[in-house]
């Protein structure tokens, strides 16, 4: 038997969740909460293997603050967020705070019965959407992470007057600046430019700039 704690501060979804859940031959309702406070209190005890968790309660995030508070408590309890919203944001915060699954409010009774079941089996039943913009983060995430390790690695083998020119392209200085500023002709620092393109395999200064401004490395130079 599928125990369901449900937690949702709109009193008619919760009446319609609980009817459709008893309807089933392996589901049961074990608790309700209107708030996530009753939902943290409650649930430190109560006796569940699913908890479809509002996200926004008390405050817009008030479901994902309480599924970061049970994590810790009771890692074990299988979280799935319900939601009227689906921005890019709000998705990546929720399933970062450690829930399963993620059902946006107004699906059919079959498909939320559906990721019920997949959760209490192990599985993870994303709808498109929600599984592209987690894909997306964590490709996002692994390339700053290889990135930040590649660009550490190199940085040693910057000289000085690379790093210097390093910091006077993240000042915006163009070739003709950057040659009146260090008293040197346009051909020698276009050479040196050159010279941190190979180091770093980008094709153009403002890749470069880019990749430090994304891994918060300015003050490194």
């Amino acid at each position: 038997m599928i125990r369901i704690f449900i937690a949702d501060d709109f009193q008619i979804l919760v009446e319609d969740l609980e009817e459709m859940i008893k309807e089933q031959e392996d589901m049961c309702v074990t608790g309700t909460a209107c708030s996530g406070r009753e939902a943290l209190e409650k649930l430190q005890s109560a006796q569940c293997d699913i908890v479809l968790m509002d996200i926004e309660m008390e405050e817009m995030n008030t479901g994902i603050l309480v599924t970061e508070k049970l994590k810790e408590i009771r890692p074990e309890l299988k979280i799935i967020f319900l939601t009227a919203h689906e921005t890019d944001q709000i998705i990546i915060t929720a399933m970062g705070a450690g829930a399963v699954d993620y059902i946006v409010k107004g699906i059919s009774e079959e498909e939320v019965l559906l990721h019920i079941r997949a959760a209490y089996d192990g599985k993870t039943l994303l709808d498109n959407k929600v599984q592209k913009v987690v894909l997306k983060e964590y490709t996002r995430a692994r390339r700053s992470e290889q990135s930040l390790l590649y660009f550490v690695n190199n940085l040693s083998a910057l000289t000085a007057a690379e790093r210097e020119l390093v910091k006077l392209l993240l000042d915006g200085k163009k070739v003709s600046e950057i040659a009146a500023i260090r008293c040197v002709e346009m051909v020698t620092v276009k050479t040196q430019i050159k010279g941190l393109l190979r180091k770093f395999k980008c094709s153009r200064t403002k890749e470069i700039v880019k990749m430090i401004h994304e891994l918060k490395l300015e003050h490194l130079f």
